[in-house]
């Protein structure tokens, strides 16, 4: 289940609209262009966290976002989207040809909450699939997974199990030092 996002329907085409038009500056310059903030509504500069999700075909094409919010929301989406397209290691440049194709989805964080829990099992049982993103910290180990990867994770014990894996460690891993932090996003755009 992917929750609904809160933005009026001109915010979310204009927040896909910056989305797309870093990523085609970036086809053709190089770089993601230039944004400037003072263009935009309050709401829209507000500081945020994102995360853009590029898909063509229904097939994953990049994935990149911030965790934490420090940046003006639009500025955060431009930065984001033009890294999605370019900066993505598991992926090559997007290409001119596959702009036509390219579905954007744009992830807005909620702010991280650390989650207190006596072991793996207690925190299993406080996870809500579909509704909650994770960060997972041990030491210099850190991974994310955004609420949509319930998609294809449903059950906790493989969301988290591989939630490790993702950051390096043992699909078993568990200590008394481990950090999970849970937060939400709002989605625009059907990547």
């Amino acid at each position: 289940m992917i929750q609904s996002c809160s933005f009026t329907d001109t915010e979310q085409e204009a927040l896909l609209r910056i989305a797309y038009d870093a990523i085609a500056h970036g086809v053709r310059n190089g770089i993601p262009g230039v944004i400037e903030p003072a263009n935009y509504t309050d709401r829209l500069r507000t500081i945020s966290a994102t995360f853009i999700t590029l898909k063509i075909a229904g097939a994953l094409r990049g994935c990149i976002g911030t965790l934490e919010a420090v940046r003006p929301l639009i500025r955060d989406v431009h930065e984001n989207a033009f890294a999605a397209a370019f900066r993505d290691p598991r992926f090559p440049p997007v290409a001119e040809r596959e702009l036509a194709e390219l579905q954007i989805s744009i992830s807005v964080l909620s702010c991280p909450e650390p989650m207190a829990f006596g072991s793996e099992q207690d925190l299993l049982d406080q996870l809500r699939s579909g509704i909650d993103g994770l960060i997972l910290e041990e030491g210099y180990h850190r991974s994310t997974f955004l609420p949509a990867v319930w998609e294809s994770l449903p059950q906790p014990q493989a969301f988290f199990r591989q939630l490790k894996l993702k950051a390096g460690l043992s699909p078993d891993h568990w200590s008394d030092t481990l950090r999970v932090y849970r937060y939400h996003t709002g989605v625009i755009g059907g990547a």
